[in-house]
């Protein structure tokens, strides 16, 4: 047997495992399929999300929910003004020993685990919030001057509820790059609030079960890592990040006019990343234009900045991404 048949025997069965693991997911999550899509994206590709929307939405749920069908331990900090950096990674704690003599010892903080939920992380001040940054991007976090490996493997979903409630502070650019998807958790349908009715106020709520476990993850994230992607594909991505960019050839008119700033090269890195993890969640051995098209928003829109005049003519990032891919993508399917 052939290396690539191997392959894509492999890849046919994790599609089977992840949609296992949707499907269980779903019991407790109802009725947002792309908010669970996107998040299951997020984690094969070995990242961080950031789930934005208002409180009530099922955020906290979710990744509660995540925990337990992806098998991993996890974790869970309740951001609040008041908390510490010390109160995330651990501190050294002074130790009086039987024989009188007194050591230092590391308590390790709740970021020492698999997947960790930071909820509401945008109500913790700005000195908290950069506390993740070394442990998000290293996977390893420094106190007191030595280098502490973190959980394998290691994840953060944080939620965050809009900037203009109460009690919110924004979280640093550096930060939010940090974070390979920004997910929009929205209200849902009329419809779907009715399944969700129906499914949470009975005798019998939906559980989840493990369909992975940690070593299953890690095999996933390699394999995800190996699949193939069409030159059309990658021409796709590189056009639409760097179109993002005032100042950029690639850049259309207007774009000086309505972006501070544009996406940079870990965009179009994560970009390829989860349009190879969608196109496995459904059913598929190579990533598509399709997959650029639903993946790019939650890539983008937390890489981006409008200018003072786009806000002022009512502009969204949202929507100037909808028109970067209509002008992008429709010029690569033409080519």
């Amino acid at each position: 047997m052939t290396s690539d048949e191997i392959l894509v025997q492999e890849v046919e069965a994790l599609g089977q495992r992840l949609a296992e693991a949707r499907s269980s997911i779903e019991r407790r999550f109802v009725g947002q399929h792309a908010v669970v899509e996107q998040v299951l994206a997020a984690i094969l590709s070995g990242g961080h999300a950031l789930l934005v929307g208002q409180p009530g939405l099922g955020k906290t749920m979710l990744v509660d929910t995540l925990a337990t069908v992806l098998g991993l331990d996890n974790q869970r900090v309740q951001f609040t003004p008041d908390l510490m950096p010390a109160d995330i990674l651990g501190s050294e704690v002074l130790d009086v020993l039987t024989d009188g003599s007194r050591a230092f010892r590391f308590i390790e903080g709740p970021v020492f685990t698999q997947l960790l939920m930071a909820d509401e992380i945008n109500r913790a001040s700005p000195r908290t919030q950069s506390a993740l940054l070394q442990a998000m991007q290293e996977r390893e976090v420094t106190v007191s001057g030595q280098h502490r490996p973190l959980g394998r493997p290691f994840h953060v979903l944080a939620t965050q509820n809009p900037i203009e409630q109460e009690g919110t502070y924004p979280l640093p650019e550096a930060q939010l790059d940090r974070f390979l998807l920004q997910i929009d958790v929205d209200y849902p349908d009329r419809d779907t609030e009715r399944d969700i009715l129906l499914a949470t106020t009975g005798t019998d709520e939906g559980t989840a079960h493990a369909a992975f476990d940690a070593e299953g993850l890690i095999a996933a994230q390699r394999l995800i890592r190996q699949m193939p992607v069409g030159e059309a594909v990658v021409e796709a991505i590189l056009d639409l990040v760097r179109a993002s960019r005032p100042g950029a050839p690639e850049a259309e008119g207007g774009i000086a006019d309505t972006l501070i700033w544009g996406a940079g090269p870990r965009a179009a890195q994560a970009l390829m990343l989860v349009t190879r993890a969608r196109a496995v969640l459904n059913g598929r051995f190579a990533p598509t234009l399709e997959d650029v098209e639903a993946m790019a928003p939650p890539v983008l829109r937390h890489r981006m900045a409008l200018s003072f005049a786009a806000r002022a003519r009512g502009e969204s990032v949202d929507g100037v991404i909808d028109r970067l891919v209509g002008q992008r993508l429709n010029s690569s399917q033409a080519a």
